[in-house]
């Protein structure tokens, strides 16, 4: 039983920080057809930036704060991360809408020079990220201990989902993004501003991203090619979820989280990888637009 509750334990946390991962690229990728290959270094950034916060909290202010750094550390993360997709989109972005092999090239070269910056700033070898104290331990379930630091990065996903879910089927900007992905022409004639949304839709992923990077460093040292090991992950996610529909991404990091998590369990990791990847052409096969499909007028054409 203690085996069992493990292997749905280790399962979930994968599935979960795939997703908070592939969120942001469900947003730019799955809604504005953007083939975003710099995705993994905007996670990257995230990740530098709450480093930074721990310096700062360690260096400036008093021993019993250097805790609390890591809550302002996510909305530090999200918000740099914002501001780096903001202008990535407004001064290259947006000229490559609709030309998705030079989107793929151009953020490809993008995130080769961000990877260069960071190692020019903070240089090659990885650095620590001090987790707060009220992260260690962890929890008995059924004879298992449960990591605080795992059940933390769950709890964070889902904050974050539920955030975006209300911003995009509640809210009046997330109609207007939605209007936009699925007839541009119909929106802009609505007296939509379709390059403001643009900006703000390709924004607020880069800035999940940055979340995600924060997330990360609570599992380990991070450095310059931090987000070249999740990038493909999360574009699975993305594929085998289906584009535009956030319920989509949920069933496509649960399904490679738990089927990754059982696979190595029972061979090891590289074939468990394997088995993967396998199982999802298999489904792709079947059902090429994924769990779930968005249906519209732009993308029927």
């Amino acid at each position: 039983m203690e085996v069992i509750v493990l292997q749905l334990f280790n399962g979930l946390s994968v599935s979960s920080i795939l997703l908070l991962i592939a969120l942001g690229l469900a947003i730019t990728f799955g809604l504005m057809k953007v083939i975003n290959m710099a995705h993994g270094e905007l996670i990257m950034i995230g990740a530098y930036s709450t480093y930074l916060t721990q310096n700062i909290f360690n260096d400036y202010l008093p021993k019993s704060m250097f805790d609390w750094y890591f809550v302002l550390a996510i909305p530090v993360s999200f918000l740099i991360a914002f501001l780096f997709g903001l202008i990535l989109e407004m001064s290259l972005i947006r000229f490559l809408y609709g030309r998705p092999l030079d989107s793929l090239l151009a953020t490809w070269g993008v995130g080769l020079v961000l990877q260069q910056l960071a190692r020019s700033i903070f240089g090659a070898p990885n650095v620590a990220v001090t987790s707060p104290s009220w992260l260690d331990g962890g929890v008995t379930f059924l004879g298992s201990v449960l990591p605080y630091k795992r059940l933390f990065i769950i709890g964070l996903v889902a904050l974050t989902l539920l955030a975006m879910y209300f911003y995009i089927y509640r809210s009046l900007e997330g109609r207007r993004m939605r209007a936009v992905m699925q007839n541009r022409d119909m929106a802009s004639c609505l007296g939509v501003s379709t390059r403001r949304v643009d900006a703000m839709t390709f924004a607020i992923g880069s800035g999940i991203a940055g979340i995600a990077g924060c997330a990360l460093t609570l599992l380990g040292p991070i450095g310059p090619s931090l987000g070249t090991y999740y990038i493909v992950d999360a574009f699975m996610v993305v594929v085998l979820g289906g584009v535009g529909k956030l319920v989509g991404t949920v069933l496509g990091a649960l399904g490679i989280g738990v089927f990754n998590t059982m696979f190595e369990y029972w061979t090891n990791a590289s074939l468990g990888k394997v088995l993967v990847f396998i199982c999802i052409v298999a489904f792709l096969q079947w059902r090429p637009m994924g769990f779930i499909a968005m249906r519209s007028r732009s993308l029927d054409s």
